[in-house]
């Protein structure tokens, strides 16, 4: 803490780390070899997915145990190898939600077809193109605060009930 890192919790048992990381969206699990209920390579096991576990122990425990999304540093320990170690594994993580955001949602198929019949409804009637169509859906999704399959709903029942309104116009005239 003295260093400017922000510990979330302090626990004395594996089951009490696991607890505290499921009530967070990242972070980083700093560990010994052994607790009195689990070792480390249960704990690291067990963790969320966008926690790793920094393992504080002697070469010998750890060199035979190595696994996916564990970092270890030997003891005994040296301060500045502690700290410089946590901030290599916070920037991994940081670039880790920043590739996270970056992505595109993944849609289902259910919600891809509702957002093609509003894109290409768009460029039937207001004469779009299929980008300007699909930017209009982003722009509205984005305005309302809804996600775009909702938006693109939206804007199928709009047009939908358009048509039915002139129908029903050219039925009473």
């Amino acid at each position: 803490m003295r260093n400017g890192w922000q510990v979330a919790a302090v626990c004395t048992t594996g089951a009490q780390a696991l607890n505290h990381a499921d009530s967070l969206n990242a972070g980083i699990v700093i560990s010994g070899y052994r607790m009195p209920d689990m070792i480390y390579t249960e704990l690291c096991a067990n963790l969320p997915k966008h926690f790793q576990l920094l393992l504080l122990a002697s070469r010998t425990r750890w060199e035979a145990g190595r696994q996916e999304g564990l970092v270890c540093v030997a003891m005994p320990l040296k301060v500045h190898e502690l700290l410089s170690t946590v901030k290599m594994m916070a920037e991994a993580i940081e670039r880790e939600r920043r590739k996270q955001r970056s992505r595109p949602p993944r849609r289902n198929p259910e919600e891809q077809a509702v957002i093609l019949e509003a894109k290409q409804m768009l460029m039937e009637r207001s004469h779009m193109t299929e980008n300007e169509a699909y930017r209009y859906i982003q722009k509205c999704s984005m305005d309302s605060g809804n996600d775009m399959a909702e938006t693109a709903r939206m804007i199928i029942s709009i047009k939908n009930m358009e048509q039915a309104a002139k129908r029903k116009t050219a039925e009473l005239n």
